[in-house]
């Protein structure tokens, strides 16, 4: 059961770290998808800091079970909030963070499996 945990631990824990760092880099297509959802340019980086320390948390929990528990309720948290950003945008593009949400609750679960 900890193999599957730390695969999708990993999956998720990577997946948040590279969206993180295109907010943190500002990488333009990014920060047009994030504004269009009415994101404040602002608040960009802070989101990108808190999904960068979910996903590195996420990786971190394999060794320290409370920590990756954490950090993955705590993604579960972001990418639910992802996908009311984008339904209240009225964006399709909701699925990336309804997967993301799904994937991060299913490595908690595990992870508490595991322990």
């Amino acid at each position: 059961m900890f193999v599957a945990a730390a695969i999708v631990s990993a999956l998720v824990g990577l997946a948040a770290i590279a969206s993180a760092l295109g907010k943190l880099t500002k990488n333009e297509k990014i920060v047009a998808n994030l504004t269009g959802l009415g994101v404040p340019a602002a608040s960009i980086p802070r989101i990108g800091l808190v999904e960068l320390a979910g996903g590195v948390g996420l990786l971190a929990g394999l060794a320290v079970a409370p920590l990756g528990i954490a950090a993955g309720i705590g993604l579960v948290a972001y990418f639910i909030g992802a996908v009311i950003a984008h339904i209240r945008a009225k964006d399709k593009e909701l699925a990336p963070a309804a997967i993301l949400a799904l994937l991060a609750a299913v490595a908690v679960v595990l992870r508490v499996a595991t322990m």
